[in-house]
């Protein structure tokens, strides 16, 4: 049996977040549910319970892995630690923030080099950032191309809509889960096993019909609805219809509904998917596409499976 997870994930500063999520469903029709309703995560208790997972799961985390660097060559043009690849973007982010709590991002926005390319609060923007909405990547110009939804840069710091903060802090768990859990695109699909991709959850509300710059949902008649769309059956009713919840439920059905798909799974050329990495969901119109590719799409997403387990309720990344 396959199983398959969406965290609504959080950049806020604090050792909890209300803004993250988690939902669960197998395959078949079964509603997504809240992993632990109620609970206020941890951003290193989500480390904790992607490591603990085992079987055939595919997770998806709503943040940006990389930072944009096909439009000038370079992450942070003119320093000379900007990273050649996402891999070390991580690991220059979590060796900038030393041991700041949470996995908090600050001290890297607050680095003299890197702070020249972000917009940050009290009017702050670095010299570099470009003014603007900001850099994009690949993907997110794509994204704004063909009006599939309204990105916003990485680069920006501020204001309700940016997703830079989510964006730093998850590279910290992507550095900590390198070699535990591969994440598409930069690392192949495994036949088996558990696999990460970057979801954008107003992808799949709007896969679920919902109106584009309206896909929040906060009712239970406008979930179930939407559910339907994406061959879910009705949910359990919710202590609080919060964007988090509902945003976790709806993409964890979505991503069942579309996992088999290997349009979905093309990737971009290696300098891009080594570097800015690509949103599940988007596709990619210069994406390679192979038959083994499509084949074990096939095998990991449209046949049983051993059932996978979902990681104790109490567990922690301590380790890591």
């Amino acid at each position: 049996m396959r199983r398959y997870a969406a965290i609504d994930w959080s950049g806020a500063a604090g050792p909890r977040q209300k803004g993250i999520a988690i939902a669960v469903c197998d395959a078949g029709e079964a509603t997504p549910e809240i992993v632990r309703p109620g609970h206020v995560w941890s951003r290193l208790e989500v480390l904790g319970w992607l490591a603990a997972l085992e079987g055939d799961w595919l997770v998806g985390l709503d943040l940006s892995p990389s930072l944009p660097f096909a439009d000038r060559g370079a992450f942070f043009p003119g320093w000379a630690e900007s990273p050649p690849d996402a891999r070390t973007l991580w690991a220059l982010v979590d060796r900038l923030c030393g041991d700041e709590p949470h996995l908090g991002a600050n001290r890297f926005v607050d680095h003299p080099e890197a702070s020249r390319h972000f917009r940050r609060h009290g009017a702050r923007e670095g010299d570099l950032f470009g003014g603007g909405r900001g850099r994009l990547r690949a993907v997110e110009r794509e994204e704004l191309d063909t009006g599939l939804v309204n990105p916003v840069s990485c680069m920006n710091l501020v204001g309700a809509a940016q997703v830079g903060k989510s964006s730093l802090t998850g590279m910290r768990l992507f550095h900590r889960l390198a070699d535990r859990i591969p994440l598409w695109p930069f690392d192949p699909v495994p036949p088996r096993g558990p696999l990460m991709v970057e979801i954008y959850t107003s992808i799949a509300a709007v896969a679920a019909g919902l109106p584009k710059g309206r896909s929040k949902v906060r009712d239970p008649d406008t979930l179930d609805r939407a559910l339907a769309r994406l061959g879910s059956r009705p949910h359990a009713p919710l202590r609080r219809y919060d964007d988090h919840a509902t945003d976790a439920i709806l993409t964890a059905a979505w991503l069942r509904a579309v996992a088999a798909d290997p349009a979905l799974w093309a990737a971009p050329p290696p300098a891009i998917a080594q570097t800015e990495g690509w949103t599940f969901g988007v596709p990619c119109r210069m994406g390679f596409r192979d038959a083994g590719l499509a084949q074990l799409v096939e095998q990991r997403f449209c046949k049983p499976k051993v059932a996978g387990s979902i990681p104790a309720l109490g567990t922690t990344a301590s380790a890591w």
